[in-house]
């Protein structure tokens, strides 16, 4: 009999989840954990979960309140408004047309990622370092998953290169599915379009359909974001939503475009959400369909937000560089994904050798949380890089600030330090505490 650490038995599982140790999502578990220290009265600067710190967008927010009321189930696709705001929204920001017909809305993106996975026929492809989330979806749907390595020198992105190497020598199904997330979580790092049009030759030699996580694409710091769909409209399924831009993760509301070539895909995920989740919450739906076509407001609360996200990247950044850690420079969203091999070291001498273990240690003697890099994201356990979220801040006081300052002017450290302080202390302590371990060897 099989069982699991409490005892209970797990031979009604699955034999492979069981083998592969499957748990919940790691920066899920890591956030309850931090939150439970922080209730008991602990000082940590948590930079272990990604949750946009800004009031959710202000034009959604008074919508919402006009249609609380709506409570009937709604087409499992999406209410027609929505999806054709959702259109003119794209046709906006990334100069692409798009049919409502193609749109489909779920409970999140996260629930129609899943979805696909369950009905595509063929292997899935995720980059290392991934979110989460990517791998074990692929394994709840009983897909071979197979794993590209990305380096730190290409900015961790995907390379044709390494996707080639991954097909070739994995025996690879004839169709393949990759997740790409552009903008990256957990690197912030996104590809340009010469990128793009590379990836996209190895895309059609090789029959690979991508699902391009984009839902970090409204916070690209210079609002220079290249959609995947532009140079690979046949192959390619746009995921988004709106729990980054418009700060409105706990709405669940999210959405795919698939494009015309695979309008069968899309029926068939269709019929599973009408199995599955039924509908999105009419509520945010009707709430999000006014948002999208005030493209002025959205617009503005865009600037500005990305903004002060911008100057608390490039801040983090460039301060944990003057003490020799490596990092890949952040251009949207609130992740970076540094590397502490500078102090490994000294790790050694303490008999410190993972991820994992140099997590702990920073979390007893810096205070600080953050989620390692390691098998968590794909990474080797002894790999010394971790998921470093700078978002654990209130961020209305910065974003009213920004508004007072107009765009024009710029924001800076001292803005950083006044209106962003448990970050600014946060990367201080962590600064302090790498350079001690430095004076150690």
């Amino acid at each position: 009999m099989t069982t699991a650490m409490n005892g209970a038995s797990l031979d009604h599982v699955r034999p492979d989840l069981v083998k592969a140790g499957y748990g919940g999502a790691s920066n899920l578990a890591f956030n309850e954990q931090i939150k439970k220290l922080i209730a008991q009265g602990e000082t940590i600067y948590h930079f272990g979960f990604g949750q946009a710190p800004f009031p959710v967008l202000e034009v959604a927010t008074e919508a919402l309140k006009k249609h609380a009321g709506q409570n009937a189930y709604l087409a499992v696709n999406g209410i027609p408004q929505l999806r054709e705001a959702i259109c003119k929204f794209h046709e906006h920001f990334d100069g692409l047309t798009f049919d409502p017909e193609d749109v489909i809305v779920g409970p999140g993106s996260k629930e129609l990622i899943l979805l696909l996975m369950t009905i595509f026929d063929g292997d899935i492809v995720v980059n290392s370092p991934s979110w989460t989330t990517y791998k074990p979806q692929a394994m709840l749907a009983q897909h071979r998953c197979h794993v590209i390595d990305s380096r730190e020198e290409d900015g961790w992105r995907v390379t044709p290169e390494g996707l080639k190497e991954v097909i070739q020598n994995n025996n690879v199904s004839e169709y393949k599915l990759l997740i790409m997330t552009n903008p990256c979580n957990p690197t912030s790092t996104c590809y340009t379009a010469e990128q793009l049009k590379e990836l996209t030759k190895v895309f059609r030699e090789h029959n690979v359909y991508v699902l391009s996580d984009e839902i970090y694409a409204r916070l690209h710091y210079d609002g220079q974001h290249q959609c995947l769909a532009k140079f690979y409209p046949e192959g390619t399924i746009l995921s988004t939503g709106l729990s980054k831009w418009a700060s409105a993760g706990g709405w669940r509301l999210g959405y795919n475009i698939f494009p015309p070539q695979l309008r069968s895909l899309l029926s068939i995920v269709r019929s599973a959400g009408s199995h599955s989740y039924s509908c999105a919450p009419a509520p945010m739906q009707y709430a999000f369909a006014e948002a999208f076509d005030n493209i002025p407001a959205c617009t503005e609360y865009i600037q500005h937000t990305t903004r002060v996200m911008k100057s608390v990247g490039q801040f983090c950044a460039r301060e944990l560089r003057t003490v020799g850690v490596t990092v890949v420079e952040p251009t949207a969203g609130y992740y970076m994904f540094p590397n502490f091999e500078v102090i490994r070291p000294a790790l050694a001498a303490r008999g410190v050798h993972t991820g994992d273990q140099m997590c702990a240690l920073m979390l007893k003697e810096a205070k600080v949380a953050v989620l390692a890099g390691g098998p968590a994201h794909l990474r080797p356990v002894e790999e010394l890089t971790v998921r470093l979220c700078f978002v654990n801040f209130d961020g209305a006081p910065g974003l009213a600030e920004s508004r007072r300052r107009g765009l024009e002017e710029g924001l800076g450290d001292v803005f950083v330090k006044e209106f962003c302080t448990p970050v600014y202390e946060g990367i201080t302590a962590l600064k302090t505490w790498v350079n001690k371990l430095k004076t150690e060897v």
